[in-house]
């Protein structure tokens, strides 16, 4: 049952690692029309028309954004490494459980998408949807919301395992 929870929180956190990395590097966070044309816009880049420029200005909101999202990946990435360990049975690693560390890089990874989603979110409705009338958030922002949710499941997941083995040691084997 175990190897369930940790197979069912490797599948999550594998499909939410794929998910923030298209979230993170596609172009359409945002839809708008601007003079009559529609353009989208990402973090990295805005098009107009079927032209797409790079976003040369540096401010903070997309800033943020895109450490944090960075940041949720590599956190997720480190988090599949550990949980692809929790599978092995090393001694050297005995002190420290292996689904435990992975259930918690899972859970950083989801608060640092929330900060970035939470701070995209809070600028592109209050400063954002006031200058463009007609504008609405796009799939790549979709994707990083779903990523948020499987983030957080793979945590749960793992930490079920973590429970799981914790209960068996104590109890001893069956």
């Amino acid at each position: 049952m175990m190897y369930s929870f940790m197979g069912g929180g490797l599948f999550c956190a594998c499909v939410a690692n794929i998910l923030l990395v298209v979230s993170t590097t596609t172009d359409f966070w945002m839809q708008y029309r601007l003079s009559g044309a529609f353009a989208h816009q990402g973090l990295w880049r805005y098009c107009v028309t079927g032209k797409c420029y790079m976003q040369t200005e540096s401010i903070a909101y997309w800033n943020a954004t895109r450490a944090f999202m960075i940041l949720s990946t590599l956190t997720c990435f480190g988090g599949i490494i550990a949980g692809i360990l929790s599978f092995a049975h090393f001694s050297t690693f005995q002190r420290f459980n292996r689904s435990f560390i992975a259930g918690i890089m899972f859970f950083i990874s989801t608060l640092f998408v929330l900060l970035a989603m939470a701070i995209y979110t809070g600028v592109t409705v209050n400063f954002l949807g006031k200058r463009f009338g007609d504008w609405r958030f796009s799939w790549s922002y979709i994707l990083g919301w779903v990523a948020l949710l499987m983030t957080f499941f793979a945590g749960i997941f793992y930490m079920c395992a973590y429970r799981m083995h914790e209960n068996r040691r104590v109890s001893g084997p069956r």
